[in-house]
């Protein structure tokens, strides 16, 4: 499942992760660290609703 950024509308993809903050392809949004920000805007994950 993808999850949104309600602000900005970067789309978290599990089967892509996070590269450049050394979240690995095939990291569920629930296993991603607390302090991860949008790398697009810098807000939490708190800010993400799941996509659909």
């Amino acid at each position: 499942m993808k999850y949104v950024c309600t602000v900005c509308a970067y789309v978290y993809d599990p089967a892509v992760g996070d590269a450049d903050s050394s979240v690995a392809a095939g990291t569920p949004f629930e296993e991603v660290p607390g302090d991860w920000a949008c790398p697009v805007c810098g807000v939490g994950k708190d800010m993400f609703e799941q996509e659909g």
